[in-house]
């Protein structure tokens, strides 16, 4: 099966070597594409002077917009999977193979690496694990499915999923909303147990000041999700 990493990076210059070190290690059977969403800071010299495989976008795109360059790039490359692995050292791609069985045995769409099942690791913080929670609430009500870490970017899918995030993706704090929409159109997605790495480097796109900002729109996102048939 033909493997891609889609690496979402947006000022990642402290975090990009480690992190492409780790996938080196432990899933080089993977390949693997950074997207550089027009990184202010020297990512974009980093990348080059270490040969990384890379996208260099020419203008900002969000974390939306950055993982639907991948996806596109995986499904016109001809990939059998793709999985989304954040540029910040908290995913640790040993994982990567569990999650790629767990997506064939298990015959799913996606599969979510959760911090939440087997809860070691680095858990978040304790507010941002208040929204966590409320989201996967919101979601089983919706939807009848538990989703025990609907904002994990640490999300792998098969080619279907692949052709329908090419053709449309949400653009903005993507990860919840995506899940409705596909459990809506009754693609299967399951979760299987990881550990998750406090970021060393750099800061979270979704800070303290926006997170109210954050539940409010990406709860009605979920929601319009659900209405759409």
């Amino acid at each position: 099966m033909k493997k891609l990493i889609i690496i979402p990076a947006y000022n990642e210059s402290g975090n990009i070597v480690k992190t492409i070190g780790n996938i080196k290690e432990f899933a080089p059977d993977f390949d693997y594409v950074i997207i550089n969403d027009c990184s202010k800071d020297n990512t974009l010299e980093i990348l080059r002077e270490n040969k990384f495989n890379y996208i260099n976008l020419p203008v900002n795109l969000g974390i939306g917009g950055a993982v639907q360059t991948g996806y596109r790039y995986a499904f016109y490359h001809g990939y059998d999977l793709a999985v989304q692995f954040d540029g910040d050292g908290q995913h640790d791609a040993k994982y990567l193979h569990l999650m790629a069985t767990k997506l064939e045995e298990s015959d799913s769409d996606m599969v979510i690496g959760s911090r939440f099942i087997s809860k070691e690791g680095f858990q978040s913080s304790a507010l941002r694990r208040v929204g966590i929670k409320f989201f996967t609430n919101l979601i089983k009500l919706l939807t009848g499915k538990v989703i025990t870490d609907p904002t994990s970017g640490m999300r792998m899918v098969n080619r279907k999923l692949l052709q329908e995030f090419t053709e449309e993706y949400p653009k903005d704090y993507p990860e919840p909303e995506s899940v409705v929409k596909i459990l809506t159109k009754k693609y299967k997605v399951t979760e299987v147990p990881v550990i998750m790495n406090e970021r060393e480097a750099g800061e979270s796109s979704i800070s303290m000041m926006n997170s109210v900002y954050y539940m409010i729109k990406v709860t009605i996102a979920i929601i319009i999700a659900r209405l759409k048939k």
